[in-house]
């Protein structure tokens, strides 16, 4: 067997990336484990590019990782770069930036290596308008969709449909009383909608007339679908406690459309968000391209096999 390491990129708590990290142990392939958030406190990196492309090394406490040896790279969740506390402002955000860019670089260019998935194609494919533009593209049913900060055409399009909102980037939200808060997709409707809308783009969407909601998860070419039941409103994430899951086979036309939105996006990996409507039709909403699977017991086990398998794989 090859000596060459799976890189896990990561940050130190991510049970998604233990679950596929221990089954590679157990397989006897290497693992190198490395937190971009630790450079460069605990991390010392040495590279060289001339003729022979890249080389040289990442070493952390415990590891080495020969740059030009690099088997695949598992992008999970990196935490946030971070500079010396006794640096200024200026000088942190410029120590923050080096950091994305030279750490970041190198480990973007790995030679020879699979990318599950390479950070750069999971931040384009991470764009909720360009997902939309791209399944329609690509062969799914969308909703219809408009995204504006024009109040006039808002509320034209929320009288002609029923009409959900969806934030543009799941980032966090903090109140003015310092509480975070999680933004989910809600109904909307015209009366709703004031002038404030024009302060930023708004995502509207008319309504799916839904049965249940699926969550497909592509490793490769493999398809894991389930059928999500139980949730209580709209946004199925809410309330996991009330959900049921159940195993479902993926329709051809569906999984035909998914091979290409992956390949359109340069994807080893999906999460696909799916409604389910009452005439057995699946209307995509979303595709986390960094999405989580292992809450979902019925498909963990063969989705973890299937991730362990092709960052083994050889590929080069």
């Amino acid at each position: 067997m090859s000596e060459r390491p799976v890189l896990v990129v990561t940050e130190l708590r991510d049970a998604t990336a233990d679950l596929v990290t221990t089954e590679l142990h157990r397989r006897g392939v290497p693992v190198v484990r490395l937190d971009p958030g630790t450079f460069p406190a605990e991390v010392e990196l040495a590279a060289t590019v001339d003729e022979e492309g890249l080389t040289g090394a990442v070493v952390t406490p415990t590891r080495r990782l020969a740059l030009a040896g690099v088997r695949s790279v598992y992008w999970r969740r990196p935490s946030p770069y971070v500079a010396a506390q006794e640096l200024t402002e200026s000088d942190r955000r410029w120590v923050v930036e080096q950091s994305r860019w030279g750490l970041g670089g190198v480990l973007a260019s790995l030679p020879g290596a699979l990318y599950v998935n390479h950070p750069w194609h999971n931040r384009q494919a991470e764009h909720k308008v360009a997902q939309l533009a791209a399944a329609a593209r690509c062969g799914f049913v969308i909703p219809r969709t408009l995204v504006t900060n024009d109040i006039v055409r808002a509320r034209v399009f929320a009288r002609r449909h029923q009409v959900v909102y969806k934030p543009l980037w799941n980032g966090e939200y903090q109140g003015d009383d310092g509480v975070h808060r999680a933004i989910w997709v809600d109904e909307v409707d015209a009366d709703m909608l004031d002038e404030s809308i024009g302060g930023a783009p708004h995502l509207l969407q008319a309504r799916v007339d839904k049965q249940a909601d699926i969550r497909t998860t592509v490793v490769g070419r493999q398809v894991f679908s389930v059928r999500i039941d139980g949730a209580p409103g709209l946004d199925w994430r809410s309330d996991y406690p009330s959900l049921t899951y159940t195993a479902l086979p993926t329709p051809p036309p569906v999984r035909a459309a998914i091979d290409a939105y992956l390949d359109a996006f340069g994807l080893a990996f999906g999460a696909f968000d799916f409604a389910l409507c009452r005439d057995g039709t699946w209307v995509f909403l979303e595709c986390n391209p960094n999405g989580q699977w292992a809450w979902i017991e019925v498909v963990r086990e063969p989705i973890t096999t299937a991730l362990a398998d092709l960052l083994q794989k050889e590929h080069t």
